[in-house]
C-alpha cells in the first residue's frame, strides 16, 4: 500500500492528463505499447531510464514509473536508471522526492551511496548511479527511456534495448544554489510523476 502523501498526489495528477499535450502522449504512448505488450504475454516489463549523470531526472524516472506501477497495480515491472557516467544520486533530487512523502536510506557520507527509496508499507526502489549497462540493469528484452538530450545523442547504441524512447526534460541543475532550487526539482519530480502516471493508465 503507499503511503498515504504519494497516494494522493497520485490522485491529484492523475485528474491532470489532459494537460499533456499531443505530441508528448504519443510519444508515451510507445511505452505504455510496450508495457501493454509484455503484461498481455505474460513477460517481466523491465524499464530503464537514462540520463548523463543518473544523478537527478534517470531517477526520478526510475522511482515514479515504480510508483506509478503500484498506483495501477500493475504487477511484474521492474525500474532501473543508469547514466553515460556516473555521479551520484543528487542531494537536490532526494530531498525533493522526501518533501512528497518518500522515506529514503542510506549512507549519505559515502561517494555514491546505494539508497533505499520507499514510497509504500512494502514498497521501494533502490537507487544509486550507475553507467546504464551495469551488471545491476538488465542487460536485454528492455526499454531504454532516454530523460535528456545529452544522453539521447551520446548513447547510440545501447545493446540489448528492445525499445528506445526519448522523453527529454529539462535539468533543475539549472537552479541548484538559486531561490528557485526547491521549486525547480519539485516541478521536474512532478512533471516526470504525472508522465509516468500517464503512461501507466493506459495499461489495461
Amino acid at each position: 500500500m503507499l503511503f498515504p502523501e504519494i497516494k494522493l498526489l497520485c490522485e491529484e495528477l492523475s485528474q491532470q492528463f489532459s494537460t499533456l499535450s499531443e505530441e508528448r502522449k504519443k510519444n508515451l504512448q510507445l511505452i505504455a505499447d510496450y508495457i501493454q505488450a509484455k503484461k498481455t504475454a505474460g513477460e517481466a516489463v523491465k524499464l530503464v531510464y537514462i540520463c548523463t549523470h543518473n544523478s537527478r531526472r534517470s531517477h526520478f524516472g526510475q522511482v515514479w514509473s515504480a510508483v506509478a506501477a503500484a498506483y495501477y497495480n500493475i504487477s511484474k515491472v521492474s525500474t532501473f536508471s543508469g547514466g553515460t557516467e556516473a555521479t551520484a544520486f543528487h542531494p537536490n533530487a532526494i530531498e525533493a522526492l522526501r518533501q512528497l512523502g518518500f522515506q529514503i536510506e542510506g549512507n549519505a557520507s559515502e561517494t555514491n551511496p546505494v539508497y533505499t527509496v520507499r514510497f509504500g508499507d512494502h514498497e521501494s526502489t533502490e537507487c544509486f548511479s550507475k553507467v546504464y549497462n551495469h551488471p545491476s540493469n538488465p542487460q536485454s528484452s528492455f526499454a531504454a527511456i532516454m530523460t535528456c538530450s545529452d544522453a539521447e545523442e551520446n548513447c547510440p547504441f545501447i545493446p540489448g534495448v528492445e525499445l528506445r524512447v526519448a522523453t527529454t526534460y529539462n535539468d533543475p541543475k539549472a537552479f541548484d544554489g538559486t531561490p528557485q532550487q526547491d521549486q525547480a526539482y519539485r516541478e521536474r519530480s512532478q512533471q516526470i510523476a504525472l508522465e509516468t502516471l500517464y503512461v501507466f493508465s493506459l495499461i489495461h
